[in-house]
C-alpha cells in the first residue's frame, strides 16, 4: 500500500503545476474522484484544518492523504514523491545544467499552467456540487470568496474558515451526524509528542544555535523557523528566508531571485525552492546535502503539526456540532479556493483571448471528456508549445 501512495505522488509531483490551489484540485482528483481514498467530506476537512496550521498547505495535505491510507510510512512516501521531481530539478539549477534560465517564457510551461487552471476549475465546480449543496453553504462560500479577493491574506483566510464554522454551527446544529466524518477514529492524546517536539524544537534551535554557531546548526534553525511561522503558502515564506539568508549576506540576492524564478516554473511544491537556497548558502554544508538539509529543515514543522493536530482533529469531528461547524468550514473553504482560482490563477495565467479559449476547451476535455489530469498536462504542454 505504501508503494502505491509512493506511485501516487509521484506521478502528480511530475505534473502538478500552478501552485498550492491547483495541487489541491489534482489531489482531489486523483484521490476522491478517481480513487476513492477518501470522502468528498474527509477531504475538505483535512483543508480545512491544514488551512490553520503553518506551513505550505498543500503539501500538508498530501502528507495526511499518505498518513490516513498507510500510516507513517505512507505519510513520508506521499511527501518524497511529491517533492522529489521538484527538488531533483532544483538542485539540478543550483549545479548549472542551463535548461532552467528561461523557463518562465516558455509555451510549454504556459501550457501546464492552463493544464492546472482547468484542473482547479473541474475540482471547484465538483466540490461546490458536493459541499453547498443548498442556498446557505452557496451563500457562504460565495461570501468568503468575495472577501478574500478584495482582502487576500493568510489571516483572511483563517478568519473566513472560523466564521464559516459560526454559520455553521448556527444554521445546520440540529442535523443528524453525517456518516462520512466517521470513516476514521484515531485515539485523543497520541499526539501531544509531536506538538511538543515542535514546540521543543521551535524555541530549542534558536538556544543552541547561539551556544553552538556550527553552519549546519545556523542553517537548520534558519529554515526550521521559516517553516513553523508562515501562513499561506511557499510565496508568503520568501520574506523569511530573504531575512536570514541574503539579509545575513550568506547568498547573494541575484542568486536567491534567480532560484526563485526557476522554482515558479516548475511543477511540485514551491518549498523546493529551499533545496536550491540550502546549496547555495555560504555557510554550513554545500551542494546537495546543504539542499537536503535546508529542504528536511523547512518541512518538519508541518509534519510535526499535522501528526499533532491529527488525532484530535479526528476525534473532534466524531461530535455532531463539530460535524455541523465542519459544513460551515467547508462551505467556506469552496469560497477559499474560489478566491485564489481567481487571483493569482486566473488573474497571472489567462491573459488573453487564446489563453482563455485554451484554458476553456482544457476544461471541457477534462469535465466532459473525461481525460485523465496527467495527459492534460501532457498535451496542454504540447499545445503551448506550439501555440505560444
Amino acid at each position: 500500500m505504501t508503494r502505491e501512495v509512493f506511485r501516487a505522488f509521484l506521478k502528480l509531483g511530475c505534473i502538478a503545476f500552478g501552485g498550492p490551489v491547483a495541487h489541491l484540485g489534482f489531489f482531489r482528483e486523483e484521490f476522491v474522484h478517481k480513487r476513492g481514498w477518501l470522502a468528498e467530506e474527509a477531504y475538505a476537512d483535512l483543508v480545512a484544518l491544514c488551512q490553520f496550521l503553518p506551513g505550505p498547505a498543500s503539501s500538508q495535505v498530501g502528507f495526511a492523504i499518505g498518513l490516513k491510507r498507510s500510516g507513517l510510512a505512507g505519510a513520508f512516501a506521499a511527501w518524497v514523491a511529491f517533492t522529489l521531481p521538484s527538488a531533483i530539478l532544483m538542485i539540478g539549477f543550483y549545479l548549472g545544467l542551463g535548461l532552467l534560465d528561461d523557463l518562465g517564457a516558455a509555451g510549454w510551461v504556459a501550457g501546464f499552467k492552463l493544464a492546472a487552471v482547468a484542473v482547479v476549475a473541474n475540482a471547484l465546480w465538483s466540490m461546490a456540487a458536493q459541499l453547498c449543496p443548498d442556498r446557505a453553504r452557496a451563500l457562504l462560500a460565495l461570501a468568503a470568496a468575495a472577501f478574500l479577493v478584495v482582502a487576500p491574506s493568510p489571516l483572511g483566510q483563517v478568519a473566513v474558515i472560523l466564521l464559516g464554522m459560526a454559520a455553521g454551527g448556527l444554521i445546520y446544529r440540529q442535523r443528524n451526524p453525517d456518516a462520512c466524518s466517521r470513516e476514521h477514529k484515531a485515539q485523543p492524546n497520541t499526539g501531544w509528542p509531536w506538538l511538543s517536539a515542535f514546540i521543543l524544537l521551535l524555541f530549542g534551535l534558536p538556544i543552541a544555535s547561539q551556544i553552538w554557531p556550527e553552519g549546519w546548526l545556523l542553517m537548520t534553525e534558519g529554515f526550521y523557523r521559516a517553516g513553523s511561522l508562515v501562513f499561506g503558502g511557499g510565496h508568503v515564506v520568501l520574506p523569511l528566508l530573504d531575512s536570514f539568508t541574503v539579509a545575513k549576506g550568506w547568498v547573494t540576492q541575484d542568486k536567491f531571485l534567480a532560484g526563485y524564478g526557476a522554482a515558479q516554473a516548475l511543477p511540485g511544491p514551491l518549498f523546493s525552492f529551499s533545496m536550491f537556497l540550502g546549496a547555495s548558502l555560504q555557510i554550513g554544508p554545500e551542494g546537495i546535502t546543504g539542499g537536503l538539509l535546508a529542504l528536511i529543515a523547512i518541512y518538519l514543522p508541518s509534519w510535526l503539526l499535522v501528526l499533532g493536530a491529527l488525532p484530535y482533529w479526528e476525534r473532534l469531528r466524531q461530535i455532531p456540532a463539530t460535524q455541523a461547524a465542519l459544513m460551515g468550514a467547508n462551505a467556506a473553504v469552496v469560497g477559499l479556493l474560489l478566491a485564489a482560482f481567481y487571483n493569482p490563477i486566473w488573474t497571472e495565467t489567462v491573459t488573453g483571448p487564446l489563453r482563455f479559449s485554451f484554458a476553456l476547451v482544457a476544461f471541457a476535455l477534462l469535465r466532459f471528456g473525461k481525460l485523465p489530469p496527467w495527459a492534460l498536462v501532457i498535451l496542454s504542454g504540447t499545445g503551448g508549445q506550439l501555440l505560444m
